[in-house]
């Protein structure tokens, strides 16, 4: 009886309250305890797939080396074998330049019936070149002595000649249209300056063309052609500028090409520039201006006495 009237004196509501805490505090420390087990365990998880990651990180790098060394021994056999094709296809294309010189062996060209593959071969050859010229160089500062450029000026060369023989010009005059389209075209691309060697013989082929009266009706119903007329006769080039005379003194020939022309002629042609081609150092430049000038002073002649009979 008297230590149950002396006990809740002692044993107060604080200190069950504190009791209760401590109870509290173990269970707290128990759950604390399974959770610094359980983060041990996800960290040596985690850490065992680090090392797993940064092995296979270490063994894609060292494939990564092993294979970019193997692009690298694939990029010099490559470009070996792309040096070796471009020197090969120098020598064979210069060889049928020189072998197309003659009447016969155009003939024989189109009797094997493989020309018109040739032609649009060489027209997209001709084409990938002209358009990756560098257009920062300075013209002055071209190297046109690489087995590259001499492929496609042989080309070119093969292309011209074949165009100076009747059977050749009709061919290309009735069967190789685009390939007429695509000369105008890269010589309007190219910039004055640029591989003359190379717009010389291709202005040929197109004057070569022209010889034929179907040639010379197809690219003179070219828009074009007019306006790289033009642009030829400003080329810094003497032999630019004579082929480029020479195909316009094939327009004047023709009497329905004049006829069809002459309005747009007598607007668009450079008189200015072909009065100052008269004053060349280049006497064969200099004669064919002045014959020139003088089919066009004939044509306005022509054109203005038919203006007036119209009227």
């Amino acid at each position: 009886m008297q230590l149950r009237e002396f006990l809740p004196k002692v044993i107060n509501g604080d200190f069950i309250d504190a009791l209760h805490k401590a109870r509290s505090l173990d269970k707290l420390k128990e759950q604390n305890q399974q959770e610094q087990q359980q983060l041990k365990q996800e960290r040596m998880h985690l850490h065992a797939r680090l090392e797993a990651l940064q092995a296979e990180c270490q063994r894609e790098k060292e494939e990564k080396l092993v294979l970019m060394e193997k692009l690298w021994e694939s990029r010099e056999q490559l470009q070996q074998q792309a040096e070796f094709c471009t020197s090969l296809g120098a020598a064979s294309c210069t060889l049928l330049w020189s072998t197309s010189r003659r009447e016969e062996a155009v003939r024989d060209m189109l009797a094997d019936g493989k020309l018109e593959p040739f032609l649009s071969v060489a027209g997209q050859t001709l084409e990938s070149f002209v358009k990756s010229l560098d257009e920062e160089e300075k013209p002055q500062q071209q190297n046109y002595s690489s087995h590259e450029h001499q492929f496609v000026l042989a080309l070119a060369g093969v292309i011209t000649n074949l165009a100076a023989v009747t059977s050749g010009r009709d061919f290309i005059s009735s069967s190789a249209h685009i390939l007429l389209d695509t000369l105008m075209q890269l010589l309007s691309l190219m910039k004055p300056g640029v591989f003359p060697k190379l717009k010389v013989l291709m202005v040929m082929a197109l004057y070569n063309v022209s010889i034929s009266v179907k040639g010379l009706t197809y690219i003179s119903e070219s828009p074009a052609l007019l306006p790289l007329i033009c642009t030829l006769l400003e080329d810094r080039d003497s032999e630019v500028c004579l082929q480029a005379l020479r195909l316009f003194q094939s327009l004047l020939v023709e009497g329905e090409v004049v006829t069809h022309l002459t309005p747009e002629l007598l607007h668009a042609l450079p008189v200015a520039r072909i009065h100052q081609l008269t004053a060349s150092r280049h006497p064969t430049l200099s004669h064919t201006a002045q014959e020139t000038l003088e089919d066009l002073e004939r044509l306005k002649g022509t054109h203005s006495l038919a203006t007036e009979k119209e009227q």
